[in-house]
C-alpha cells in the first residue's frame, strides 16, 4: 500500500498547559488520521457499528523527535506494513511545516468482532478499509 497523507492544523485545544501538543494527544491525532483512511476507503464508523466488527490497538510505539507548534499545519503518513494472521502492522510518521519529522508511531493492530469479544481474522471490507484488497 503506498503512503495515505493526512493534513491537520494544530490548535489550541490540542496543547496543555506546557503550551505544547500532550502526549496523550499525539494517539488521537494519529487515530484521526487512521480514520479518515478506512472511511475514505469505505469502512467508517456506521460499518463497524452495522457489522459490530472493527479495528482494535493492540500495541503502540511512539518517538516523540520535535515539537508541534500552535497553528501549524502537520502532515501525517500512514503506511500499512502488513497483515499477517489476525495481527496487522502500521507505521504512522508526523511531519512538522519544513518536512522535519516529529513523531514516529508504530502499531500493531487487530480486527475485534464486538459480539464474541475477541480477535477475529479481517474480512475482505476490512482488508479494502485499510488498503490491502
Amino acid at each position: 500500500m503506498s503512503k495515505s497523507i493526512t493534513r491537520i492544523l494544530i490548535r489550541e485545544s490540542h496543547l496543555d498547559t506546557f503550551g505544547h501538543v500532550n502526549n496523550a494527544t499525539y494517539l488521537t491525532l494519529f487515530e484521526e488520521a487512521r480514520w479518515d483512511i478506512i472511511t475514505a476507503n469505505g469502512y467508517g464508523l456506521a460499518e463497524v457499528q452495522k457489522h459490530q466488527q472493527g479495528p482494535v490497538i493492540l500495541e503502540l510505539k511512539v518517538q516523540f523527535r520535535k515539537e508541534l507548534h500552535l497553528r501549524e499545519e502537520i502532515t501525517i503518513e500512514t503506511e500499512i506494513l502488513g497483515h499477517t494472521g489476525k495481527i496487522g502492522e502500521l507505521k504512522q510518521i508526523i511531519l512538522n511545516q519544513k518536512g522535519e519529522i516529529c513523531t514516529i508511531a508504530e502499531f500493531k493492530m487487530g480486527f475485534f468482532d464486538l459480539k464474541a469479544r475477541k480477535l477475529i481474522e479481517p474480512t475482505p471490507a476490512w482488508l479494502k478499509g485499510i488498503g490491502l484488497a
